[in-house]
Order: structure tokens, then C-alpha cells, then sequence
């Protein structure tokens, strides 16, 4: 009898880890951010290890969940009047793709743009980290960039709370955080995409 006390538990234990090896953290993360489609929110840079950045400090910075598909989700970045930038995050069979699309004022694409990297596992739900890719590596190498071809970023939704993008490499850390708790007016489309 006590043999079969000491299965119950245990098979317990088994029922659960099973129910939540079937919950795929991409599903929730993908979800958390789909909920912010058409929203805009405020932000402030939290942390940053090299001097160029911090330009961010007396501008106001807003990212905008602008444009939201099945499988891709485009994240205007805000930096006082600069429009320039797009975070675009991608859906993929396994996992999710994280480009940035950069423009000059009138649009066009600048010379370093479409960078970033693919998820190489399920991550968290809240946390989503993506190593940069060839192609990236490819571009940066070409454009005097050496030392982002060792590029993490990271992207957070933490429901309520804040979002967070973070990018890391050897030397470097610049992270930004945007209050999920006070949405604001959604600023003008960005440049080239009118």
C-alpha cells in the first residue's frame, strides 16, 4: 500500500511537467506584445555603457505597436524628432526574427539597416533573445562595424508593467524601458513609411 501512496505524487509531478512542456513561451510572448497593437508608450533609457548613447537622455522616446499580422509586428522607436527607426519582429517556423529597419528623413533606407538575429531557442514568454545573423555579421563587417558581429538583443513584455529592448555584446550594454501602465498619443508614422 505505501508503494502505491508514493506513485500518486509522482505521477502527479509527470501530469504537470507534461502540461507545461505543451506551453510554448513563444506563443505567450507573441501574444503579450500582439495585445499592444495601436498603442504608443513611453520610455526612457534604463541602462547604457558607452557615451554615444547617452544623446537619449533629454529626448522624449516613445515606441509605437503600430502595425500587427499573424506573423510580423512593427514597432516604430521614437527618439525626440527622430523617426528613423523600426524594430520589425517576425513570426518564423521556429522561433521569431528581430530586423531593424533604419531611414534617412526622406525615407530612404541608410546604409546600415535590415540588421539583427533569429532566436535559436523557446526562450521565455516574457523574454525573447536574438544572437545576430550571418547576414548582419555580413553587413557590419562591410560598413567598419566589427564589433557588432558579437550582438545580443533582447526584447521584454512584462503585461502591465513595462516593455524592455536590450542589446549586449562584449563591452557594450544599452537598454531601453517603456511604462506599459501610461499609453500616450501615437506619434507620426515614421519616415518612409507614409
Amino acid at each position: 500500500m505505501p508503494y502505491f501512496r508514493l506513485l500518486a505524487p509522482v505521477a502527479g509531478l509527470m501530469f504537470l511537467a507534461s502540461a507545461w512542456a505543451d506551453d510554448d513561451p513563444r506563443d505567450a510572448f507573441w501574444n503579450q506584445l500582439g495585445e499592444l497593437c495601436g498603442q504608443a508608450f513611453p520610455g526612457e533609457m534604463t541602462g547604457f555603457s558607452r557615451p554615444g548613447d547617452d544623446g537619449w537622455l533629454d529626448r522624449e522616446v516613445t515606441m509605437h505597436v503600430r502595425e500587427c499580422s499573424a506573423d510580423e509586428i512593427r514597432i516604430p522607436l521614437h527618439v525626440g524628432d527622430n523617426r528613423s527607426r523600426t524594430w520589425i519582429l517576425t513570426r518564423t517556423n521556429n522561433g521569431f526574427r528581430l530586423k531593424h529597419d533604419h531611414r534617412h528623413a526622406d525615407g530612404s533606407e541608410e546604409v546600415v539597416t535590415w540588421y539583427g538575429g533569429h532566436t535559436t531557442d523557446p526562450g521565455r514568454a516574457w523574454r525573447q533573445t536574438f544572437p545576430v545573423d550571418d547576414y548582419s555579421k555580413a553587413l557590419f563587417l562591410g560598413n567598419g562595424l566589427e564589433a557588432s558581429v558579437g550582438n545580443f538583443w533582447s526584447m521584454e513584455v512584462h503585461p502591465g508593467e513595462t516593455f524592455a529592448y536590450e542589446l549586449v555584446r562584449a563591452g557594450r550594454l544599452f537598454r531601453a524601458e517603456f511604462d506599459l501602465t501610461t499609453p500616450v498619443d501615437a506619434p507620426p508614422v515614421p519616415w518612409g513609411h507614409e
